[in-house]
């Protein structure tokens, strides 16, 4: 199985099918082990993590493993945990922000790559895109996903973006931090801790 998604990965990271739509060109950006137990499934890498090649390697990384409870060291453990975005690479910026991930990514790759993760018992899903593939919750409000996590209990845990730009959401919702993070912390460890 871990030579099987070594192979997978090293085709994902040679990937060049949306290469014309990508203003700063192809550079997947992602990391798997066979061992993994937790799977983190983001949007797309932003520009400082299209440059250093390391996912979540930016302030949204940083609030994301405070969320967590978890080191540097832990969360880039590949044998723990697995971290594929929606779309691999950057997709550009928008009015409001980095676009959306490129929509060939998820179907074209997601499938196989939980198929050589069989060790995962929990997904994180965060945002509204990763969310909508994986719960089919496309037309509900990331708020409402977010309020009902237990509903996707023990596989998925819906999460907001940690972005610095959604401080005004938590600032709204004080019932993430307070509620939803302490069961979040609760969840991750014990997939990282099941055998």
């Amino acid at each position: 199985m871990a030579e099987e998604l070594i192979s997978l990965l090293e085709e994902i990271r040679g990937c060049r099918l949306c290469a014309q739509a990508l203003p700063l060109g192809p550079r997947p950006v992602l990391r798997a082990g066979a061992g993994a137990r937790l799977l983190v499934v983001g949007q797309a890498p932003g520009t400082r993590v299209h440059e250093t090649g390391i996912p979540w390697n930016d302030p949204s990384g940083d609030r994301l493993r405070e969320w967590l409870e978890l080191d540097r060291q832990t969360f880039y453990d590949s044998e723990r945990i697995a971290i594929v975005p929606m779309g691999f690479c950057y997709p550009g910026r928008g009015r409001g922000g980095d676009l959306p991930p490129r929509p060939e990514c998820a179907p074209t790759w997601h499938p196989r790559l939980l198929a050589a993760l069989p060790r995962v018992r929990l997904t994180l899903l965060i945002g509204r895109y990763a969310q909508a593939w994986y719960l089919g919750t496309g037309r509900e409000r990331l708020t409402e996903t977010v309020g009902r996590y237990r509903d996707f209990l023990p596989g998925f845990f819906p999460l907001p973006h940690p972005s610095p730009r959604n401080r005004l959401w938590l600032r709204q919702r004080p019932w993430f931090e307070e509620q939803v993070v302490p069961a979040l912390r609760q969840e991750v460890h014990r997939a990282l801790e099941s055998q």
